[in-house]
């Protein structure tokens, strides 16, 4: 771009101190960083270690209280690349939250769409619009935008999970509303499942009593029973030389929106992976950002250039088309969070697997 610069000049620095004074700024000084040959994020790859993050939880447990105000004893993951801001990704929110024994977080509602993943523990429900959802380990739980919610728990002992949102997408895109509900949660009944689940939880059948739902999953919540099942069953399909699996040794299932096939919220994908031990996956690069963390297992996981091992809990950020391996040690599962739709619903998006464009 350089040579293609005009030469300096008196006339030319008037010209430049113009532009500035009315707030212009010259295409021809700036088209390498606005129109790099290949995206160029801020963010970096990043992992946060459960053993960390967990005791830190646990001494904000003893520190911050719960209630009306802060609403949640949540902390967010931080990435490095993005100056400070409490976002994992340019558009993904991540955060450890935390409810003690007997704990209630009141209920509120806002525009960004949010979701719980359990790792370890169970004890707390989540309450939405009134209708009270278990939380276990490896359950994955939906809070679309605009509804109520709260969690409260009821057991002795207290339970930690990770929040996904899309907090950063909806902050610079100035469309964020929030709404109080009620100090205590609307309902404090513990059903072994909720309301949602009896209605939208059977496979392949779909209430018809119930109008089609908006762009959000009408499902609260995916249960680790049937996520680890219909892994096993790929990887049983494979060793019995019928398709199934993403690649060799590696399943993945997507969650989705029973009523539609897509994506469980509009601005956010999640997926379930498990690695055979041994197997390391073809290099993969994507436009979009995610997030991870290792369910159960360890493994070594490759971001571009920076390299980590990682174990139950552990969580990492993968910036837009950053190349990505990942390679089992034991036998390894991963839970995965992207902002992939958005790109798609723009056209935007891209995918490239072992150097080759799909």
């Amino acid at each position: 771009m350089a040579s293609n610069q005009p030469d300096p000049s008196p006339e030319l620095d008037e010209l430049y101190r113009g532009f500035e004074k009315e707030l212009l700024v010259p295409l021809w000084t700036e088209i390498g960083d606005l129109m790099p040959a290949s995206p160029s994020p801020a963010m970096r790859p990043h992992v946060w270690r459960w053993q960390t993050l967990l005791p830190l939880a646990e001494k904000a447990g003893e520190l911050v209280p719960v209630g009306r105000g802060g609403e949640r004893r949540a902390i967010a993951l931080a990435n490095p690349g993005l100056g400070g801001a409490p976002y994992a990704t340019p558009t993904l929110w991540a955060a450890i939250q935390y409810l003690g024994p007997g704990e209630n977080a009141p209920e509120h509602r806002h525009t960004q769409n949010a979701f719980r993943f359990v790792v370890e523990g169970e004890g707390v429900w989540t309450v939405v619009d009134g209708d009270p959802v278990a939380m276990r380990r490896g359950d994955f739980l939906l809070t679309p935008g605009w509804h109520f919610h709260g969690h409260h728990n009821t057991s002795r002992e207290p339970m930690a999970w990770i929040d996904g949102l899309d907090i950063p997408f909806v902050h610079y895109t100035g469309s964020a509303f929030f709404e109080f509900g009620p100090d205590q949660v609307s309902s404090t009944e513990t059903p072994d499942r909720s309301r949602a689940e009896r209605l939208w939880g059977h496979p392949g059948l779909r209430p018809v009593s119930q109008p089609a739902p908006a762009v959000s999953s009408p499902l609260a919540a995916y249960r680790w029973e049937h996520t680890d099942a219909a892994l096993s069953d790929q990887l049983a399909l494979e060793d019995e030389h019928h398709p199934g699996v993403v690649e060799p040794g590696h399943a993945a299932v997507r969650f989705t929106n029973p009523a539609t096939g897509g994506d469980v919220m509009p601005t956010i994908r999640a997926e379930f992976h498990r690695l055979r031990a041994g197997v390391e996956t073809a290099p993969r690069r994507e436009v979009g950002s995610s997030v991870w963390q290792v369910f159960e297992g360890a493994g070594t996981v490759r971001v571009g250039d920076a390299e980590w091992a990682v174990d139950h809990g552990d969580l990492f950020a993968v910036p837009s088309w950053a190349e990505l391996t990942l390679a089992a040690g034991t036998q390894l599962d991963l839970f995965r969070f992207s902002d992939t739709p958005v790109f798609e619903r723009l056209h935007a998006d891209r995918v490239q697997v072992g150097g080759q464009q799909r």
